[in-house]
């Protein structure tokens, strides 16, 4: 297994691509992984990761465009396998502290299963 380099030792999702740290992987190639949340807000919450450490949208590159094209493919995918991609669901990037963004690391949540409401306040 090739070990991916992260620039953050900390980082809790390059340890998970490295297998340094357990999750229940449900899609994996050379670029991506995928793996179910650990505080789901719906009966389907996935993660889907480039396995190259990227911070966030913001660190994204002109470079970076095709593996991000695969991750978004990659959810739809998974929508399908999950059996929600019918009735829809929502694919939601976090980008930084004001985005919500825990982990510096980007990825995008594919959540469904059920009606979606959002819950941002106007200011």
């Amino acid at each position: 297994m090739k070990k991916f380099l992260n620039k953050m030792n900390s980082c809790i999702f390059c340890k998970i691509v490295n297998k340094e740290v357990p999750a229940e992987i449900l899609y994996e190639d050379d670029e991506i992984i995928a793996f179910n949340d650990v505080h789901p807000i719906a009966p389907v919450h996935i993660l889907i990761i480039p396995k190259k450490h990227i911070d966030s949208v913001n660190s994204l590159e002109i470079g970076d465009a095709s593996l991000m094209g695969t991750v978004i493919l990659v959810a739809k995918k998974l929508a399908q396998d999950k059996g929600i991609a019918k009735d829809g669901y929502k694919l939601l990037f976090r980008v930084g502290e004001h985005g919500g963004q825990e982990i510096p690391h980007v990825h995008i949540h594919l959540i469904g299963g059920a009606q979606l409401q959002e819950d941002i306040k106007p200011i």
